[in-house]
């Protein structure tokens, strides 16, 4: 949050984030240590990461309205979907879907996808994956009888 965005520091502490956010469920899962409130833990601190970076990037990036409207769409369908699932399971609901994981990589690549293409086209990248997957979380939280936070696909039982 101190550094300046975009700048060659930024790029390097944002890479060495990344990198140890993969690691440490791989690793989790290497010796065994995994655990469903490690998953829940990892989930909200993704969850915190992409909102600062929202709070970053939108004044600098001087969002057009269609963007602004679109990301808030995305916001309510994945709240709606946290709420839904903690009415009906009492507990939060990330899933680990295929479609939130690779909305998760975009989301990550957002600077880099910025820096060779721009606003527009990132923005169309990264939020028409990111409304698919917050779309399929919904419909998998609303049709489940019960929660199974690694469900893969709406298609994978």
């Amino acid at each position: 949050m101190f550094v300046k965005p975009l700048s060659v520091v930024f790029f390097i502490i944002y890479l060495l984030g990344g990198i140890t956010d993969v690691l440490d469920g791989y690793i989790a899962r290497k010796i065994d240590s995994a655990s469903s409130f490690g998953a829940t833990l990892d989930s909200i601190a993704d969850f915190i990461f992409f909102g600062i970076m929202l709070i970053i990037f939108i004044p600098i990036l001087q969002c057009p309205w269609w963007i602004l409207c679109w990301i808030c769409i995305i916001a309510s369908i994945r709240l709606a979907s946290l709420g839904v699932g903690f009415a009906k399971y009492h507990e939060l609901s990330f899933l680990h879907t295929y479609a939130n994981k690779a909305t998760g990589a975009a989301l990550f690549l957002f600077p880099f996808i910025y820096k060779i293409f721009g606003l527009n086209a990132t923005a169309v990248f990264i939020c028409g994956i990111a409304t698919l997957s917050a779309v399929e979380e919904l419909i998998i939280t609303l049709i489940s009888k019960e929660l199974k936070k690694d469900t893969r696909c709406i298609f994978v039982k």
